[in-house]
């Protein structure tokens, strides 16, 4: 596999981890000490602890940006595309996204927090922008 490939494969990893990890281990904590039912969890996060609703939003941003990630993942395996940039792109990309997720379930979300936090959301579309325009002029080369 490629490096955009594994990189693929640790976003779809994190992306379940953080549904496991923060998510599910608060939830069924919850309803193994009686304090909900299985069937009171609603999809909007509005209930729970700040960091549990921060980690809602949190999974939820992983699952919108994965598809984007996987898109430009199957271009470029289709394109063979293999320029060493992407490679770079796309472990920067794991990387701002993993501290993105932590920056935003483990700190209150104070002005100097969110800033950092969109510093990481920003460095990941700055990859993927380069990645899918690296991906576009790799396809369009005579082979």
């Amino acid at each position: 596999m490629t490096i955009p490939q594994w990189v693929l494969l640790g976003f779809a990893g994190w992306t379940l981890l953080v549904l496991c990890g923060p998510i599910g281990l608060y939830r069924w904590g919850m309803i193994f000490a009686g304090h909900a039912r299985v069937n009171e969890w609603r999809a909007d996060g509005m209930q729970g602890a700040g960091w549990y609703q921060r980690a809602m939003r949190a999974h939820a941003n992983c699952v919108e940006n994965l598809p984007v990630y996987a898109g430009i993942v199957v271009c470029a395996t289709a394109a063979q595309a293999t320029d060493p940039l992407l490679d770079v792109l796309a472990l920067i990309m794991l990387g701002a996204r993993l501290c993105q997720t932590t920056t935003h379930v483990a700190f209150e979300q104070t002005d100097r927090v969110v800033a950092v936090r969109f510093s990481f959301f920003f460095v990941q579309m700055l990859c993927m922008f380069a990645m899918g325009i690296s991906v576009a002029i790799s396809a369009t080369r005579p082979l």
